[in-house]
């Protein structure tokens, strides 16, 4: 039995906010909203996703996918048509295509698809959390977050958390290789990297629970699944604006309650 199909699921983007001309980024599980009437093949179905979002933003807007492979701390050459990312099948799927731009950032790229794809994506920044990187082009262009079948929380909370200086994170930089068409240069990548602690580890939900209790997203079935919606902009200052009174908010330490201390902490990463 069929679960949804490629207009059920524009009327669900639709129904939680997304609209022609858009900028939309977000993290994915597709596997929760099950059968499409269209073909349970995982091309089909990531063909079908796709299509499904241009329905709603149109040839004008633009989908942004991590595509994240955190190529330079694992010690590896980074090659923005081979690498790997580590998002998923979806978003692998998706960066192969030949329409998809892909940043050349060492750890954590972006593909891109669409009207904005090349300006969200090229000339990269050395730091990955620069204001000129791909976040920061996330919150210019006002985007919106659009999440399959997970909390709300993105990577742009972790740039929002480098705005706003939280102790228990820090910029570190790599070096390493890019290989770009077969010809390789080295060069260096800053990332804003967490001290190593189990009370450290990223946690949403706190921040899930309060968008929606604020009424900052929205969210709509599709099929089995559902989709969550939210401006990245909304996103960065609920972050910013929530940590002076909740420091570990993001962190394992807001749910125990036990934060660290911070001669704890060793320049590691996770």
């Amino acid at each position: 039995m069929a679960h949804y199909n490629r207009s059920s699921f524009a009327d669900g983007l639709r129904e939680a906010g997304l609209k022609p001309g858009d900028v939309v980024f977000g993290h994915h599980n597709i596997g929760f909203f099950g059968i499409p009437e269209e073909g349970k093949e995982p091309e089909r179905i990531v063909d079908l996703i796709l299509e499904a979002f241009f329905d709603v933003i149109g040839e004008e807007g633009t989908l942004v996918l991590p595509t994240f492979t955190y190529s330079f701390p694992k010690g590896k050459v980074y090659d923005p048509d081979h690498s790997p990312g580590i998002g998923g099948a979806f978003t692998e799927m998706v960066r192969k295509k030949p329409e998809v731009y892909r940043s050349l950032d060492p750890s954590v790229s972006v593909a891109a698809i669409g009207a904005d794809a090349r300006g969200i994506t090229e000339n990269m920044p050395e730091n990955s959390y620069a204001a000129d990187g791909v976040f920061g082009r996330l919150l210019d262009r006002e985007a919106k977050i659009c999440n399959m079948n997970r909390d709300i929380g993105t990577t742009i909370v972790h740039y929002a958390e480098r705005d706003a200086k939280v102790p228990y994170r820090f910029d570190k930089t790599f070096h390493g290789t890019i290989r770009v068409d077969g010809e390789e240069r080295e060069t260096k990548n800053t990332i804003w990297v967490r001290y190593l602690h189990e009370q450290t580890k990223p946690v949403f939900e706190p921040m899930d629970e309060l968008a929606e209790a604020r009424e900052l997203c929205s969210k709509v079935a599709i099929g089995r699944g559902f989709v969550k919606v939210m401006t990245a902009r909304d996103q960065y200052d609920l972050v910013v604006d929530t940590l002076p009174d909740r420091p570990w908010f993001l962190t394992a330490a807001e749910v125990t309650g036990r934060p660290p201390k911070l001669e704890e902490f060793t320049e590691e990463l996770m």
